[in-house]
């Protein structure tokens, strides 16, 4: 009977060890999830920051082009209202931000465009530096969102195998939604002249 009681007792103390490093385990890829998304936010605000010096320096040559330096301002201050809890995101809220992102990059499209009007804005030093500045946060925001995407689907999977999905439904461990391409971006743009 003693041996029968060490064995059971022995038994429960690894199904408890087993569960508090699963536990762990999740609480730590939560975070890595949470930490991309911090990264995410930061490229994004990277770029939120640089707006307002591209539109001063586009509107010292471009005072007629005024709808499309508003249309830039108006997109960055929409973006930079919306925040996303990384613990408790949603899919919606998720597009929501994304889509409010892609009008600042297209309003940030036909901005840069407008460089190409004017040969002195495309000649000056600071639009050029600025320009740069903005491929580069670009090239960021993708790097970030592909970093997320790959936490995020690291973090479901392993919240979703099974004998872990036991103890995140249990401890309420949420799976995480994905960015996801612009809707039409599987269609290639058509170029007219």
């Amino acid at each position: 009977m003693k041996k029968t009681g060490i064995i059971i007792v022995a038994a429960i103390a690894v199904l408890v060890i087993w569960g508090i490093k699963l536990n762990n385990s999740m609480v730590s890829m939560e975070e890595g999830v949470t930490e991309a998304w911090s990264n995410v936010e930061n490229a994004y605000q990277r770029r939120a920051d640089l707006i307002p010096n591209l539109v001063a320096t586009v509107k010292g040559y471009a005072e007629h082009e005024s709808k499309t330096l508003q249309d830039v301002t108006e997109a960055r201050a929409k973006a930079t209202s919306i925040s996303v809890n990384a613990e408790s995101m949603t899919a919606e809220e998720l597009k929501a931000y994304q889509e409010a992102q892609n009008q600042v990059g297209g309003a940030l499209g036909r901005l840069i465009a407008i460089g190409e009007s004017y040969p002195d804005l495309k000649a000056n030093q600071n639009f050029l530096e600025l320009q740069s500045q903005l491929e580069g946060t670009e090239n960021r925001i993708n790097v970030e969102r592909r970093n997320f995407n790959e936490a995020a689907k690291k973090y479901n999977t392993y919240i979703r195998k099974f004998p872990n999905s036991i103890i995140a439904g249990m401890r309420d461990f949420e799976k995480k939604p994905y960015f996801e391409a612009e809707e039409g971006s599987e269609k290639a743009p058509k170029v007219e002249f």
